[in-house]
Parts: structure tokens; C-alpha cells; sequence
């Protein structure tokens, strides 16, 4: 699942706002599932015009995968997935914390999880700050990550460093 630059002909956040509470914003110094002061839920951005970079770049994958049928809007789903290229996240409202547990949205989430591992890649559930990882083999709650943490990862002899990001979760380095 990469995420393109446009999005989907006919998709629009209309009045979804989800990402305004779920992601962390670095630029306004906002934690990831607490809502942007700027936010108007329901509505929209209070300083759209002048948003950060972070804002104005981000597109939920709901926006630029067809594949993501509309029961996967943030504002219905009460999730926001986004991706890198060895990682999908999907990121809860903080307050429905069983979102993710769901169908359809657990049966995808685990089909990612087995597609991923052939890529060698992960998949993360974020519910505020506390993360799930999810592997074919079943759930492995991570707990409270803070920005500062390194987890480290044992892939047979190999250790490998992952470092947090504000915005984006995880990031292996």
C-alpha cells in the first residue's frame, strides 16, 4: 500500500477532522490523540491557511487508495491509516480504543500484517500513546512509547535500532 500525492477522484475529507486528533504535530508542539487547539471538529482547520508543512502534506490512505472502501473514512471507521514503505499505521481514536478490533477493519489489519511480513515490513496500531504491534502470529502490545524511546528489534543474529518520530511513529534506523 504506497501513498500517492492526489487523492481518489470523488474523495474529499468534507467534514472528517480525525487526523487532527490522532497524529502528533511537531510544529505545534501537539501530542498524538489529543486534539489540535486548531481544530474545529466536524469542520475543519481554524488556521488552514497558514497550517504547518506536517498538515499540509498528510493524506490518510483512505484519500489516495480506491481500495479502501468508504467504511474506512477516519470519521466512520474511527481510524486513520497511513504508511511508510516498511510500515503501516493505523491509528485509533483514542476515544473508541476497540475501533481497530472491528471487522471488517481486524481482518484487514491482520491480512496487512501477513503481506507486510513478507516484505519484511510491520504493522502498528496506535491507541494515544500506546502502540500494538501486529504480527500473522497474533498481537504484541508494546505499551507506552514515548518520542525518546528506542526500541530494539532481534531479527535472528541481527539487533537492529528504532527510533520514535513526533509525527510519524516509528521509524527504523
Amino acid at each position: 500500500m504506497m501513498s500517492p500525492n492526489e487523492p481518489v477522484a470523488g474523495r474529499a475529507c468534507g467534514g472528517c477532522t480525525l487526523c487532527c486528533k490522532v497524529l502528533g504535530i511537531t510544529a505545534l508542539n501537539k501530542p498524538q490523540g489529543k486534539w489540535c487547539t486548531h481544530c474545529k471538529p466536524g469542520n475543519g482547520c481554524g488556521i488552514y491557511q497558514d497550517r504547518p508543512d506536517e498538515c499540509r502534506t498528510f493524506l490518510c490512505n483512505w484519500l489516495v487508495d480506491e481500495r479502501l472502501g468508504a467504511e474506512w473514512k477516519p470519521d466512520r471507521s474511527r481510524l486513520v491509516v497511513t504508511n511508510t514503505k516498511d510500515m503501516i499505521e493505523v491509528r485509533c481514536d483514542p476515544g473508541y480504543p476497540a475501533a481497530w478490533r472491528k471487522e471488517p477493519y481486524y481482518s484487514q489489519i491482520r491480512a496487512w500484517a501477513q503481506a507486510a511480513r513478507q516484505q519484511q515490513g510491520i504493522v502498528l496500531i496506535f491507541v494515544g500513546d500506546s502502540r500494538t504491534l501486529i504480527a500473522p502470529e497474533g498481537e504484541f502490545p508494546l505499551g507506552r512509547i514515548r518520542v525518546e524511546d528506542l526500541v530494539l528489534e532481534f531479527s535472528g543474529d541481527r539487533l537492529t535500532g528504532v527510533r520514535l518520530e513526533q509525527g510519524s511513529g516509528i521509524r527504523k534506523g
